[in-house]
């Protein structure tokens, strides 16, 4: 197994870095969208800041992490208290389950 030049690192991180902060914005536009085709979906803007904040900042908790750590096991545990922190607050937040 060859080991990764520096540049190929820093693309690989690119490449992650532009898909996590891709999904946060796909995650908050789609709640807009649907609220163009069915009633069912009513955000206001509260929702909408409320959404975002928690989603920026546990994106910008991910990215502080991965920046403290090399290890792809550390960045994935990490990822994964981050998410499950994120989808226990949402669940939360949206039908009072805790």
């Amino acid at each position: 197994m060859t080991s990764l030049t520096r540049m190929e690192i820093g693309r690989v991180g690119r490449f992650w870095r532009v898909g996590l902060w891709g999904l946060i914005v796909v995650l908050l536009l789609t709640p807009l969208v649907a609220m163009q085709f069915t009633r069912e979906v009513a955000w206001d803007g509260a929702d909408f800041a409320f959404a975002g904040l928690l989603l920026v900042g546990a994106g910008l908790l991910f990215e502080l992490a991965a920046r403290a750590t090399r290890s792809v096991m550390w960045r994935m545990a990490i990822g994964a208290v981050l998410l499950l922190g994120v989808l226990v607050i949402w669940a939360d937040a949206a039908v009072g389950v805790f």
